[in-house]
């Protein structure tokens, strides 16, 4: 029974408990996590992390008013559980249910909401800022992972706050991972501080043993305050202003609160240095952090099964091109800022470990990184997120697309993304890649023709993107050449009357489907930059009525594109364009998501004979499944 977990009901309850019962209330955490995980899915091994840092957090500081502030989100299970959110967590990334991340409109207790990395301290400090300029007493903590500090903006932040007389808490939650395995400098940094396992475990054991004589324990505190002087006097955290503390055993409860009680009451910005385990409290997590980053549902007892599907995923199929392609050009070099396992470039890294760059959570600098690369006549292709190039966007325009540079962009979770929600969503990379001179966009429709558009992409002298889907499509037989599509070139691949579907990517399938009821043309366009223009005028002048659809934002994307066209051939045409309404979209389902957002089959009818009334009648007799 959990006793005490199922008694707490906000942070206030916390605070009634006794500080020698949070060591109990630790393991009751870290089992609720491993029941609900395991159910539902999610971040696992980053949550099991932070069970003692967030009861000390919680058990210190007077939440909601003083503001915590996670960057990231990945850890922040244990503090939806304790801020009333416990019964709902069977909800976690379900329609309808708890976000995977911190939402400030699902609890006053998520100070900010985020998904992407490095924001922390930046929002933590508008906080503190805040609470001076306003006359507040209210403190305001950051908590950053190692790997997060990677980023170019926490530092940017620290160099602003350092400056402040504001009083900010920084807590750098040190596990020694990323998502994929820690890379750079930083890491070996954070190493030289102490921060290792040998120090942590070292330092705990002398303790145990030293404290049954208090003066030999004094002295050997006075003796280990000045050697770590003697090899850190000065840590980087303290050259930009912070005061520094640490490094300190993230997973002693009890040392963690007495630590925060001190540097609660502690003015101008300090720094915490805490050292933790991924995965703490589960073996399997701890001996594979990365397998147990994002887990689905699995059974606590056995762990993780391996996945077994008839279908490759996009994602496979860009790793096993990159690895094709590398073999034949050694110009080739391979680029991923902090994603290897997600990207699929796990392979690629062990057969070219020489070409291949994890560049930490530094979008931007994987961009210029790849510019430099192509200024001296390699092959960059940056493997990324839809959702995470948004943050590399200066960089495609001015390092990248201004100097007409060859970057390949392989984005990956293009289109809605399910559980993870808008923070991860890739609905906007047609409209902002498709305006930019020098950028091209291919769109393909399933697996066989990403691997073709991916080898047409690396065969141009200019940027292009090529955006696919989370997961696997319709299952469609994946050549083993390499051989290209032709550039900017559509495809009809059902001629009918009437009615034409201008497919861009996946979609072509759903498109097909109510086509064959209405005998539609259905033309897989491919490109929604540079779009086919001799296609799209033929198709235009012998077909009545026009549908685009995509897997992305109506706003700006590839159905504006097709708009603009037609009005710069001066053909007037009522176009329905069909893809994501001018809105965030919610975690879920990603298949009762499609059909919640009117792209799938009986939702694009509906849609059609919502525009074309006359179409009711006359054409939908029969519905599609």
């Amino acid at each position: 029974m959990d006793a005490l977990l199922e008694w707490i009901q906000s942070p206030a309850h916390l605070k009634k408990l006794s500080r020698e019962s949070l060591n109990g209330l630790a393991l009751e955490l870290r089992e609720r996590l491993i029941q609900t995980v395991s159910q539902t899915g999610g971040h696992f091994s980053s949550n099991l992390g932070t069970v003692e840092l967030t009861i000390a957090l919680h058990y210190v500081y007077n939440t909601p008013e003083d503001r915590l502030v996670w960057d990231v989100g990945h850890q922040t299970y244990p503090h939806k559980i304790l801020t009333g959110r416990n019964e709902r967590m069977s909800t976690l990334r379900q329609q309808g249910g708890l976000s995977g991340f911190p939402r400030r409109e699902e609890s006053v207790y998520d100070a900010f909401g985020t998904a992407h990395s490095s924001t922390s301290i930046s929002a933590a400090f508008g906080m503190a800022v805040a609470a001076k300029q306003t006359g507040s007493q209210r403190k305001s903590v950051a908590i950053i992972g190692d790997g997060a500090l990677t980023a170019g903006m926490a530092y940017e932040a620290m160099n602003n706050a350092g400056a402040s007389q504001c009083d900010l808490l920084v807590i750098l939650n040190d596990n020694d991972m990323s998502i994929s395995p820690p890379v750079g400098a930083l890491n070996q940094y954070l190493a030289q501080l102490m921060s290792g396992r040998f120090y942590t475990e070292a330092k705990k054991w002398g303790e145990q043993v030293l404290r049954n004589a208090p003066p030999l324990f004094e002295l050997a505190r006075h003796i280990e305050q000045q050697t770590h002087n003697l090899i850190a006097p000065d840590t980087i955290f303290e050259k930009l202003g912070f005061t520094y503390t640490g490094p300190i055993d993230g997973h002693d409860v009890q040392g963690l609160v007495q630590a925060l009680q001190k540097l609660r009451g502690a003015t101008g910005p300090q720094f915490l240095h805490v050292v933790t385990r991924k995965g703490q409290g589960y073996a399997k997590a701890e001996a594979d952090p990365v397998a147990y980053h994002g887990p689905g549902k699995f059974d606590p007892a056995v762990g993780l099964s391996p996945a077994v599907s008839s279908k490759v995923t996009y994602t496979q199929v860009f790793g096993q091109w990159i690895c094709d392609m590398a073999a034949k050009d050694p110009r080739l070099v391979g680029i991923t800022p902090a994603m290897r396992e997600g990207s699929g470039l796990l392979e690629f890294s062990q057969r070219f470990p020489g070409r291949y760059h994890d560049v930490g959570i530094a979008e931007q600098h994987a961009v210029t990184f790849a510019a430099g690369l192509a200024c001296e006549g390699l092959k960059p292709v940056v493997a990324i997120y839809s959702t995470f190039l948004q943050r590399a966007y200066d960089q495609m325009i001015h390092d990248v697309a201004l100097q007409n540079l060859p970057v390949v962009f392989a984005l990956d979770r293009a289109g809605l993304v399910g559980p993870d929600g808008p923070t991860h969503a890739g609905m906007y990379d047609i409209a902002f890649t498709r305006c930019i001179p020098n950028m091209s966009v291919a769109c393909p429709a399933d697996e066989n023709e990403c691997r073709q558009l991916l080898s047409t992409a690396y065969a141009q002298d200019h940027a292009v993107t090529v955006r696919y889907p989370r997961g696997a499509g319709v299952g469609a037989t994946v050549d083993k050449d390499l051989n290209p599509l032709p550039f900017g070139q559509a495809k009809v691949v059902r001629q009918g009357h009437g009615i034409a579907f201008l497919a861009f990517g996946p979609l072509l399938y759903e498109a097909l489907k109510v086509a064959e009821t209405l005998d539609a043309t259905v033309v897989n366009m491919r490109w929604a930059k540079p779009l086919d223009v001799q296609t799209l005028t033929d198709i235009a002048l012998s077909h009545d009525r026009l549908v685009t659809l995509e897997d992305g934002t109506r706003k700006g994307g590839a159905g504006a594109a097709v708009l603009e066209a037609l009005q710069d051939l001066g053909m007037a045409k009522r176009v329905l364009v069909i893809g994501f309404e001018d809105e965030f979209t919610e975690h879920g389902d990603p298949g009762v998501l499609m059909k919640q957002y009117g792209l799938t089959a009986p939702g694009i009818q509906k849609r059609m004979s919502d525009f074309w009334p006359d179409l009711q009648a006359e054409k939908f007799l029969r519905r599609v499944a």
